[in-house]
């Protein structure tokens, strides 16, 4: 009986030994798949390439840096998906004069980020004397591409500007 009980404590030490180094290999695995400062120095990059194109109306650039079936969820309107959704909504954006993105957050895993920032744009509105200043916030998720470069797979971004006052009844 003394036998079979010091065989049973052995047996439950070496499965506490075993089930302790498993767990440390699975709490090192996520540093291992972190995102890289080469990935997040893609991802600003391709930030900043977004913000010149979207100034210069480069809708072929602004279209290339969304991943194949993008959703794009833009304020007070529906949701574009694909390359032709999200091109229309861009070409009947209206012109933008001045865009700048800043980064607050970027987060994530091999294969997959997050983006958390803040934009002020300046556009004009046909009719409209002066150019609106807009300023608001965005997320992206970007999944990275075989050739190492950061696509923006979700896109959606809102405004901090209140809403204009409801228009009153005649």
């Amino acid at each position: 009986m003394k036998k079979l009980f010091m065989i049973l404590s052995l047996v439950l030490v070496l499965g506490f030994t075993f089930s302790c180094q498993q767990g440390d290999e699975v709490a090192e695995e996520p540093e291992s798949i972190a995102l890289t400062d080469v990935d997040i120095a893609a991802i600003r990059v391709s930030t900043e390439s977004f913000a010149q194109a979207w100034q210069s109306g480069d809708f072929d650039t602004l279209i290339a840096l969304y991943t194949e079936g993008a959703i794009l969820m833009p304020p007070n309107a529906p949701l574009a998906q694909g390359e032709a959704a999200i091109r229309a909504f861009m070409e009947n954006f209206p012109p933008v004069r001045e865009a700048s993105l800043t980064i607050e957050e970027v987060d994530g895993l091999k294969g997959m980020a997050y983006v958390r920032g803040t934009y002020s744009i300046t556009i004009e509105l046909e009719g409209v004397p002066a150019p609106i200043q807009d300023t608001g916030k965005y997320i992206e998720i970007r999944r990275k591409q075989e050739d190492d470069s950061w696509l923006i797979a979700i896109d959606i971004f809102n405004s901090d500007l209140p809403l204009p006052p409801p228009l009153e009844k005649e």
